[in-house]
């Protein structure tokens, strides 16, 4: 939804950091008796208790700890790979439903979603697209099916705290949302100080940023290191990349009023630590990621594009966490196990080892054409994002039951959809 519809105050003036200044969240002073050095072992380290797994998980027995054991060597996996190897020839990778759906005007293509203006609706189809490198690397089965229903499932749990767009979900990989405008704002809440990539906490931490999104942090953090209260770092949409901004930034931009950020802020907040106490119930941690908000026709602040899932989550496995913190170790996550026929070592569960072998084996920024990425490789992360999909939910995920092709069985389902809602 993100992709399509940024029509609210758009951004007038490029940042300017050094004229405005940060509205500060000042941490307990407490917080730095914590020691000093990335990799040496703590004297204090935040407890994070993980309980027994509810019967209600059809695919562990209700007494293990989650593990990546069940992700490695499990009959769970042997019992799919036959259903995603049957699936690499038909993925959704390109949806056309303004030609096959009457009333469908116009189509904008995101990364993963495909948006349909539907008039006061707006139809969002998750596609199994594999993007890097600023083009499409590959199509992932049941990819877009995780994603959707991910979502989904967060968004019917989450309406105690805020209201959200979604209208109905008439296909496994649709879902039909209100049409809004939304705030060119991604809300950023992180819980531990974490991460590689430029933007990331620990990166900039680690270079010595101590003001970072308005919060003001203390000396002698450690990586990985759970924070003392959960904290929100907002960015704002440029051309090519996200921008870091502070809330006054936000606010002096025109990008929301300062009534807007503090409903958003508060929600965001919510919903993240609502997220990591279910996370934490089912054996995970949820480490950070981000929400869009947008304004509803009557002017409510409506949750919109996605939520908690894993493009745009980090988790970790609870119940190792504290052990391999205490021991200077990397925390465990469904992306850090190493792939044996490829010999790499995952970063990121979204795409990052499928980066790294096209990174191997092509220049994929400017290659015109690039190689197909192995047959194992596509079914190792289609697996993966079903592991997840089923560790975070606790339920069973529930492959199509027909061999309709695709395309049509959408194009069917939000036909039926939208006649019900004209």
């Amino acid at each position: 939804m993100a992709e399509c519809m940024r029509t609210l105050n758009p951004l007038k003036t490029p940042l300017n950091i050094n004229k405005i200044p940060a509205r500060k969240i000042v941490f307990p002073s407490s917080f730095s008796s914590f020691e000093t050095k990335p990799r040496f072992k703590p004297n204090k380290c935040p407890k994070i208790y993980v309980s027994a797994m509810s019967s209600q998980n059809q695919n562990q027995n209700p007494k293990q700890k989650l593990s990546l054991d069940a992700l490695v060597i499990s009959n769970r996996k042997e019992e799919l790979l036959g259903d995603i190897k049957g699936s690499l020839s038909k993925c959704l990778s390109e949806t056309n439903l303004h030609l096959t759906v009457p009333g469908l005007k116009s189509k904008a293509r995101g990364k993963v979603r495909d948006i349909y203006d539907g008039g006061d609706y707006l139809v969002l189809v998750t596609t199994d697209r594999q993007s890097a490198f600023d083009r499409i690397l590959a199509s992932i089965p049941f990819k877009g099916q995780v994603l959707n229903e991910t979502s989904l499932w967060w968004f019917d749990r989450t309406r105690h705290i805020t209201p959200n767009a979604v209208v109905s979900s008439p296909d496994k990989n649709v879902t039909i949302a209100k049409k809004c405008s939304v705030f060119p704002v991604e809300f950023v809440v992180r819980g531990f100080v974490t991460g590689s990539t430029d933007t990331s906490l620990w990166t900039v931490y680690h270079k010595g940023v101590r003001d970072y999104c308005g919060n003001a942090l203390p000396d002698g953090l450690v990586k990985n290191q759970k924070l003392p209260a959960n904290i929100l770092t907002p960015t704002t949409k440029a051309e090519d990349h996200d921008v870091p901004v502070t809330p006054a930034e936000i606010i002096q931009l025109g990008l929301m009023t300062e009534a807007e950020f503090d409903e958003a802020s508060r929600k965001a907040l919510s919903l993240f630590e609502y997220g990591q106490r279910v996370a934490l119930e089912h054996g995970l941690i949820l480490v950070d990621t981000k929400y869009e908000f947008g304004k509803g026709c009557d002017g409510s602040i409506l949750l919109i594009d996605e939520v908690h899932t894993p493009d745009s989550s980090r988790y970790w496995i609870a119940h190792s966490y504290e052990e391999r913190f205490q021991n200077g170790l990397e925390p465990e996550n469904v992306d850090k196990v190493c792939i044996s026929f490829f010999d790499v070592c995952l970063l990121s569960l979204q795409y990052e080892f499928l980066r790294l072998w096209f990174r191997d084996h092509c220049n994929p920024y400017e290659d015109e054409v690039l190689p197909d990425a192995p047959e194992e490789l596509i079914c190792e992360l289609a697996w993966r994002y079903i592991f997840l999909y089923e560790a975070i939910t606790k339920s069973r995920f529930e492959l199509p039951l027909t061999e309709e092709p695709i395309h049509d069985r959408i194009t069917r389902n939000v036909s039926l959809a939208l006649s019900a809602l004209w």
